[in-house]
């Protein structure tokens, strides 16, 4: 098979690093350009000093649309502008990592990137819209639910992510003195996520009208989202757990466990992990990801083998870093 041609735009950031890492090591990938405007000329692996020894490509200045897949590794808000002020021809598929196209309601047709909602459309895409982090962890724990028309009362949600969250612009919250031993709401009630969430919900059960009550929180941890949910239902909790067994036993990276599950099971693979407990009238799920993997460019990666017609897993066979 013909490699895959592929280009980056954004590559110095967190999210940029990853997804090189995870490219050079695809066996149907070709990386062609790799696009940075801070970093221009200068050797990927002098900026993502983990990939020393691994690749020798340098960050350029300049675009090319001799490619298969673009992928927009930039900020919010910059996905949207660089696409109307760059010509990107028809032929070129696009996967946007950032929230510019997520809503339904845009002037491109972009397909939401979650697999275990939309693989068929994902498979007929031209565009993706890859899925935010917290977005990723929340959905694929209510999803399920949602789905057998289960989710009928409001939803609570607690989740914690890592520092790689917040992006590599330093700020007051992302100082080693600050996160250490340290934790901290924000955007209680207002996290941009909830838009998107609120979609694939009423996607999968349309009749959904109750609130989605989402407290996020920063750990003191470098990667990887651990979401805590409780809402009522009537279903006892072996009904609950066939529920969720049943959807996701075609999906790859989803999986449920049959115990507690922890961070570090996750932590730099493409898995979620999900564990489903009933106490009383109320259900308890809990999920788990690498936000910068399943959150992020791991999924970029899926949805572009999905989009191809290529293993759903090809260059993304890793192990966690449990210890």
């Amino acid at each position: 098979m013909q490699l895959i041609q592929a280009g980056i735009v954004g590559g110095a950031g967190y999210t940029g690093g990853e997804l090189i890492r995870i490219l050079i090591n695809h066996p149907n990938v070709n990386i062609a350009f790799i696009h940075s405007n801070s970093q221009v000329g200068k050797p990927v692996a002098s900026v993502h000093t983990d990939l020393f020894g691994d690749t020798d490509l340098n960050f350029e200045g300049e675009l090319s649309t001799d490619i298969d897949v673009l992928f927009l590794c930039v900020g919010h808000g910059d996905a949207r502008t660089f696409l109307e002020q760059n010509e990107i021809p028809d032929s070129v598929k696009i996967i946007d990592l950032s929230q510019d196209f997520r809503p339904r309601a845009n002037v491109r047709e972009f397909v939401y990137g979650l697999p275990e909602l939309n693989r068929e459309a994902i498979q007929n895409a031209k565009n993706i819209a890859n899925p935010g982090c917290f977005a990723t962890a929340i959905q694929l724990a209510l999803l399920p639910l949602a789905n057998a028309q289960q989710l009928n009362e409001d939803v609570h949600i607690t989740a914690l992510t890592g520092s790689t969250g917040a992006g590599q612009s330093l700020s007051a919250t992302t100082h080693f003195s600050w996160r250490n031993n340290n934790i901290s709401v924000y955007k209680a009630f207002e996290h941009q996520h909830l838009n998107e969430i609120g979609e694939s919900i009423q996607q999968a059960q349309s009749t959904f009208e109750k609130d989605i009550h989402f407290v996020p929180q920063r750990g003191d941890f470098a990667r990887g989202i651990f979401a805590s949910i409780y809402l009522k239902s009537d279903l006892t909790e072996e009904e609950a757990q066939a529920i969720f067994t049943n959807y996701y036993a075609a999906h790859p990276f989803t999986h449920v466990s049959p115990k507690n599950i922890d961070l570090k099971q996750v932590v730099n693979t493409n898995k979620c992990l999900v564990h489903v407990d009933k106490f009383g009238n109320k259900a308890v799920i809990t999920s788990t990801i690498d936000n910068l993997l399943k959150g992020a460019v791991g999924q970029a990666v899926q949805n572009m083998n999905l989009m191809f017609g290529i293993d759903e897993c090809a260059g993304l066979r890793l192990k966690a870093c449990a210890f």
